[in-house]
């Protein structure tokens, strides 16, 4: 198949399944995204190892088959669902080149700065829209701002961050990804939910018209 049209369908699935990630895991199956490149970057992250704790669905790849279907739950709300399906699909494509194993812990340090980079790269390949590109890298940049800015870590920069993504955006794909984990209690959902609400509280007094 067309990398190009491999792409449209790709898009197709995103904006329209109910559960995107049945097409892509029936597209993994077939073996076309192995070793054409960028498609590549994605069947990469079946090889990716989480840490168990925080991850007991497994690898990258199924934690992002989870994000992709919570996405499509909720694409109804964003401003762009276009920029917001996309993010969600790309958004851990940093955990292939970041992953490391430190001290017996697996960690993926500053894997959302590379990611906002191989996302530039995986969409330049199709489109050449500009705005598009850099609206979902953004995404893929900030999506890890809800647990640097809750934890109060150096990491977290909000103002930088609310001058290159809508907060409710940004909120919305992060609450996908937190979700995005096997095992989910109730309890755990719902501090999830309570994670989401003070990260809004942090950013939106600043910025009362985000």
């Amino acid at each position: 198949m067309d990398k190009k049209q491999l792409f449209l369908e790709f898009e197709q699935h995103l904006l329209q399944d109910d559960k995107p990630s049945l097409y892509f895991k029936d597209v993994a199956v077939s073996g076309l995204l192995n070793e054409s490149f960028p498609f590549n970057l994605l069947i990469d992250l079946q090889k990716v190892e989480q840490p168990p704790k925080f991850h007991p669905e497994g690898s990258v790849w199924e934690h992002t088959m989870l994000v992709v279907d919570l996405a499509a739950e909720g694409r109804h709300l964003s401003e762009n669902p276009r920029v917001f399906m996309w993010a969600a699909l790309l958004h851990d494509l940093g955990k292939a080149v970041t992953t490391k194993v430190r001290g017996g812990r697996i960690t993926a340090y500053d894997h959302d700065r590379y990611g906002a980079e191989l996302a530039e790269d995986f969409l330049r390949e199709f489109t050449d829209d500009e705005d598009f590109i850099n609206q979902v890298a953004q995404m893929v940049r900030w999506h890890m701002q809800i647990l640097y800015v809750n934890k109060k870590l150096p990491f977290a920069d909000i103002d930088k961050m609310l001058t290159e993504v809508p907060v409710g955006e940004i909120a919305l794909l992060s609450l996908c990804d937190r979700l995005g984990r096997g095992n989910m209690t109730e309890q755990a959902q719902q501090a999830e939910m309570s994670n989401i609400k003070s990260f809004l509280a942090e950013c939106q007094p600043q910025y009362p018209d985000n």
